[in-house]
């Protein structure tokens, strides 16, 4: 099974950029489609990006377009989350996941890494 280890979250500013960083376990990593989610204090986890195995499809939720951009690089077994334009409201603990399908991933299927703290200040 794949193991997933994000990085890169913190204290930011409103207004600010962040970059996060998940990296993956294991040989067959652009197979995969790669994604986040966060969850926010009383809230549900919700999606937040995802992109195909090869790289060149994303989707994005309509909360984050415009502002967040999801990549990866295939040749590190690495996913990226560009956040720009930070808002109080983007606080969460964001997780990083795997799976076969970008469908299957959107829907919550798969395996995910252990989450990461994302913090807007006012």
């Amino acid at each position: 099974q794949v193991q997933l280890v994000e990085s890169g979250g913190g204290l930011v500013q409103a207004g600010g950029s962040l970059r996060l960083s998940c990296a993956a376990s294991g040989r067959t990593f652009s197979s995969y489609a790669m994604g986040w989610f966060r969850q926010a204090p009383g809230k549900e986890r919700e999606f937040v990006a995802a992109v195909s195995g090869s790289g060149r499809t994303t989707h994005n939720a309509d909360s984050v377009k415009g502002r967040f951009t999801i990549s990866r690089d295939n040749a590190k077994n690495t996913v990226y989350l560009q956040m720009n334009t930070l808002k109080p409201e983007d606080t969460a603990v964001y997780y990083c996941s795997s799976s076969p399908s970008v469908p299957e991933l959107i829907r919550g299927f798969g395996s995910w890494g252990r989450g990461i703290q994302v913090t807007v200040s006012a």
